[in-house]
């Protein structure tokens, strides 16, 4: 009844169809944060010296990174630098220096932010113990830089510990989330910055 090459071309539109479907996710509402405390500002809580533990998983859960990050945040002119160092666990080692500005209209707050790597301005707001802050990031995968969305999640969870939730797509395609904890205060001092010469 139907050609082989038919049969194949359907097969591979409904895979298509399905990894949209995957990609697509219910937008939520910053609302529901609003009572959630402890209250995150991102200004007060990156200032100073802060260190991270993260990984990076597939779309399928599976294990394909893990690195570790040291932060130092200074605030000059109400705009909040973000100088961060990363060590990945094959030896790789990144750097990323933010610039981020906060505004505040009557009870909103939100954040444009930009870095070298970033495609134009990432942009986010906060309600209660949550900031979500989305951009476009270019990555270097296998020697090329890809363009993918990130849409990040942080939630803060008490006054020196953060956790960073980000689902990473292209094209509207999930392909894997990063999951970070930030570390700072007295917590942080307590493990000092971390050793970024060797995993």
């Amino acid at each position: 009844m139907f050609s082989k090459s038919l049969i194949c071309k359907l097969k591979i539109f409904l895979i298509f169809i399905l990894f949209i479907s995957l990609g697509a996710c219910s937008k939520i509402e910053m609302e529901q944060f609003k009572n959630n405390t402890p209250k995150l500002d991102l200004f007060s809580f990156f200032e100073g010296e802060t260190i991270a533990y993260g990984i990076f998983e597939d779309r399928f859960g599976n294990l394909k990174r893990q690195f570790r990050v040291n932060i130092s945040g200074t605030i000059v002119n109400e705009t909040l630098t973000l100088d961060e160092d990363f060590l990945y666990d094959d030896g790789e080692k990144a750097k990323r220096i933010w610039k981020i500005k906060k505004f505040t209209k009557e009870d909103k707050i939100t954040y444009e932010g930009q870095a070298e790597d970033i495609e134009g301005t990432a942009s986010g707001s906060i309600s209660g113990n949550t900031l979500n802050w989305s951009y476009d990031i270019y990555l270097n995968i296998k020697g090329s830089n890809i363009k993918v969305h990130f849409n990040d999640w942080i939630y803060k969870q008490s006054e020196n510990l953060a956790i960073n939730r980000a689902y990473v797509s292209k094209f509207g395609i999930n392909i894997g989330s990063v999951t970070l904890v930030f570390l700072r205060g007295n917590v942080m001092k307590s493990i000092g910055s971390l050793n970024l010469n060797q995993w």
